[in-house]
């Protein structure tokens, strides 16, 4: 149970309460051991270091850490003690996120079967000069890549849902997405759509 919460998302903030990344409850209780990060209670704001958080008693339904020495609510939310430069706005091309660009849905047909009936589209076919970037792939169903086959949309006769574009970075982008409620106090609306590039 203790390495399952070690491993949950905490979200980290900017010295100026930007957030800027997600990383683990036991990265970001590492870091307030090491004076730098401070652990943000979002019920009232107010910010812990580790004496301060250690003596916090979790509350029923909250996840926790269990030592034979302690007992720790597991942080949700922590800004950095010094300031930090802002993460790159660049998304890197890769699998994971090309899927949740296309929010795990056949670019084509808009079905969601699953990531493992979706495979990654080339809409100009490679066979043909197309690359794999941003711009060019998409996600389909099997049943749509094999109706596409090795030609272009256009050519089979098929029309993409919106057209694939570079994705705007968005801290989601950094983990595997599991929402946690108290972030919405700190992340717009606009972070949580995951439809990137509008």
């Amino acid at each position: 149970m203790t390495a399952r919460v070690l491993q949950r998302p905490t979200l980290v903030l900017n010295r100026n309460w930007q957030p800027i990344q997600i990383s683990t409850v036991a990265r970001v209780l590492v870091m307030l051991w090491n004076q730098a990060i401070r652990v943000v209670d979002p019920a009232d704001f107010q910010t812990y270091d580790w004496a301060d958080w250690s003596r916090q008693t979790p509350r029923d339904g909250d996840w926790s850490v269990r030592s034979a020495s302690f007992h720790l609510r597991a942080p949700e939310v922590a800004t950095l003690v010094a300031y930090d430069r802002l993460p790159s706005t660049h998304v890197p091309f890769s699998r994971r996120n090309l899927f949740k660009r296309d929010r795990y849905a056949c670019q084509y047909c808009g079905v969601q079967p699953g990531s493992d009936a979706l495979t990654i589209d080339h809409v100009w076919p490679r066979s043909k000069g197309g690359q794999s970037t941003w711009e060019n792939c998409v996600l389909a169903c099997l049943e749509c890549n094999k109706r596409k086959a090795d030609r272009t949309p256009e050519k089979s006769g098929m029309r993409l849902r919106r057209p694939p574009v570079r994705p705007v970075w968005k801290p989601l982008y950094a983990a595997d997405f599991i929402r946690i409620a108290s972030w919405s106090k700190f992340i717009s609306e606009a972070y949580w759509n995951v439809e990137l590039g509008q």
